[in-house]
């Protein structure tokens, strides 16, 4: 007989919680790689020169945001989906796509070789960008989706 009173075997709480949160864990992961390997191909395809304007990571920023609008729209709102379908396109393949570490670096890089009021321009265009992306991405999604049975 189980004494109530005794509090549960820590091994066994944490190997439960692990089994639940394993899948997910591994989708955000596995996405985070094919996002990033995305990214790295549009850097790669289109590299910022040193000193110039980082068009590439602003537009991977935006195109990334305006995605996870459309993901947000369409699973949840729209359509019921997979509980990894979230975690694997939003957290792991956009999350590793859209790059605001690299979005620091590169402010701190136009401020280091002198051009300040590109830096500046670059710090206030990309969350703006972003925020904006998400925005119309989603309410074009909703639009775009309205009337059409589930």
């Amino acid at each position: 007989m189980v004494d109530p009173g005794l509090p549960r075997p820590v091994g066994r709480t944490f190997m439960t919680a692990w089994r639940a949160q394993a899948p997910v864990v591994s989708v955000v992961a596995l996405g985070g790689a094919v996002g990033a390997s995305a990214r790295y191909a549009a850097l790669s395809v289109w590299p910022t020169p040193a000193g110039g304007f980082p068009w590439t990571t602003l537009g991977v920023n935006a195109a990334g945001c305006a995605l996870i609008g459309v993901l947000m729209v369409v699973v949840g709102e729209v359509r019921a989906a997979h509980r990894l379908v979230r975690p694997f396109l939003g957290t792991g393949v956009l999350g590793g796509f859209t790059t605001f570490s690299t979005y620091a670096v590169d402010v701190r890089q136009l401020v280091e070789v002198g051009r300040l009021p590109a830096g500046l321009a670059y710090l206030v265009l990309t969350p703006s960008m972003a925020l904006v992306a998400v925005g119309t991405a989603a309410w074009l999604t909703r639009r775009a989706l309205a009337g059409r049975p589930a």
